[in-house]
């Protein structure tokens, strides 16, 4: 098991000193989320040969490693050069990751393809199914490229994705049939995923290398009245990713049903509420993840 660190609320801070605090923090493994200078959100990555040594060397120092990197490209885009740059951009990561030395990358599924989003684009190139077969295109040219570097690609169905939930998007993972492409489970999003949290996670059995851990409210809940966002009737993919215990997820069952299904990958710390107090939340983080590992895996 890695546990690992989002430092995305540390983000002022350089690669070197994200370094020295995930140390600090008590995490042995930094989970690098987009950041300006590193894997820039939707853009070229900003890493070059000295940028790149320097946070190895930083790494070195302070003993600690990369688990992950998180691209974010419209890999899933209907349009013809917003999806011929992505996938340059993909390229380009997949050798950065080599070069990390980082055998695990993790991304979405691609925003876009909401029903709200179909609706408001009068082209009517912005559907569901437009957006899933650029993704399927996509496959076609990276997934040869993962499997020949020996990476691994770990997809999550995000809100507001063209798949939300998570039978399907597993049901796609498996249809890809390659080693290189896993899942990804994000407990902030569970109650987006399906009704019952733990059959959730054990429709990814045999194929969840990575989950991310941070917690949320029930938007489905009572009246689903649960938050006050304007105007009346939005579509917000409302969901927060909370200290484990802020919100309403059943970490018990989380836990044990991770256990049950055999899991042994990646467990990253992914808050981003509380930047006013960021290092104290992330240190709690810590402490949560591996009393519930300390629970159910020993």
């Amino acid at each position: 098991m890695k546990i690992a660190l989002d430092p995305y609320m540390h983000r002022h801070l350089s690669l070197p000193d994200i370094c020295r605090l995930t140390r600090e923090l008590g995490y042995d493994y930094i989970e690098l989320s987009p950041r300006a200078d590193f894997l820039q959100w939707w853009t070229r990555p900003r890493v070059y040969p000295e940028r790149a040594q320097s946070f190895k060397k930083a790494m070195r120092d302070h003993g600690v490693a990369l688990a992950s990197l998180q691209p974010m490209y419209r890999w899933s885009s209907p349009y013809p050069d917003e999806w011929e740059v992505a996938i340059d951009n993909w390229k380009r990561t997949i050798q950065i990751a080599v070069e990390m030395d980082c055998d695990l990358l993790i991304s979405e599924f691609g925003r876009g393809g909401s029903p709200e989003r179909s609706a408001a684009d009068h082209s009517g190139l912005h559907t569901p199914e437009a957006c899933e077969n650029a993704f399927w295109r996509a496959m076609d040219t990276l997934v040869p490229l993962l499997e020949r570097e020996g990476l691994t690609l770990s997809i999550e169905p995000h809100p507001e994705d063209w798949v939300e939930q998570i039978d399907p998007a597993v049901d796609i993972i498996r249809t890809i049939n390659s080693k290189a492409v896993r899942c990804s489970y994000i407990a902030p999003h569970s109650f987006y995923y399906g009704d019952d949290l733990a059959q959730s996670i054990r429709a990814t059995k045999d194929v969840l290398t990575h989950v991310r851990v941070a917690d949320t409210f029930n938007h489905k809940a009572s009246s689903q009245l649960r938050y006050i966002v304007n105007p009346p009737g939005s579509t917000a993919r409302v969901h927060q990713h909370l200290d484990i215990g802020q919100g309403e997820i059943d970490w018990d069952t989380f836990f044990q049903t991770l256990r049950d299904i055999d899991f042994d990958g990646v467990l990253s710390s992914c808050v981003f509420a509380w930047e006013e107090r960021a290092e104290s939340s992330s240190g709690f983080m810590r402490e949560e993840i591996q009393r519930y590992v300390d629970k159910y895996w020993h």
